[in-house]
């Protein structure tokens, strides 16, 4: 028999949807672990708008955080400073909703009992592929065919990091790994709109040539 308390706690338990069907923790722990990384990567977008605003309205900005320590964490800016400002709004319009739509996707394939984590080693073994490739560009240049399509590979293997990470980030990542959770989802956020616009800059070329 249950007790006024228990009962209580049911309707507690209760208010707050679960995540996932087979989910044992406290929903509203997980949903304010959520909105915190979700703010954190807003915040890590306001910070980043502007500076790559600042540098591609001064390419000579973009040069000295290349040349400098800095370029190491913003040298996509010399990237944005060599297309126009046209594609560089489609990309990040492009971006924007794309990561909308596969974070709403992956929300809604777990609350049906679906699970992404199985994703973990071919992301990972893709993205290897990719910098290896990249390496290899750099002593043996791809044509813009072929940069084309290993942007678009690219592309695809961010869009997998997303639901992969956004399925972390519902079921796995512990309450303290807020700040790693929302860093995850910012280089996928980051990357995927640098292949977008490495993509769509060939594809101008292509248009112009």
């Amino acid at each position: 028999m249950k007790t006024p308390l228990s009962r209580n706690n049911d309707l507690e338990a209760g208010s707050t949807p679960l995540l996932y069907p087979s989910m044992t923790e406290n929903p509203e722990r997980r949903w304010a672990f959520i909105r915190k990384v979700y703010a954190i990567l807003a915040f890590q977008l306001l910070l980043t708008i502007p500076v790559a605003a600042t540098a591609f309205l001064n390419p000579g900005i973009a040069v000295f955080l290349v040349e400098t320590w800095l370029g190491w964490f913003l040298k996509h800016t010399i990237i944005i400073t060599s297309v126009s400002g046209k594609v560089v709004l489609e990309a990040a319009i492009l971006t924007v909703a794309i990561f909308l739509s596969l974070t709403l996707y992956t929300f809604w394939a777990a609350r049906r009992g679906h699970d992404f984590n199985f994703l973990g080693p071919f992301l990972f073994a893709s993205l290897l592929t990719l910098v290896v490739f990249g390496v290899i560009q750099i002593f043996l240049p791809l044509g813009k065919i072929s940069h084309m399509i290993y942007g678009i590979v690219g592309i695809l293997v961010f869009c997998g990091y997303i639901v992969y990470d956004t399925d972390e980030l519902i079921k796995r990542y512990q309450y303290d790994e807020y700040i790693l959770a929302a860093i995850d989802l910012y280089l996928d956020l980051l990357n995927l709109f640098l292949k977008i616009l490495e993509v769509m800059k060939d594809a101008e070329s292509s248009d112009d040539a």
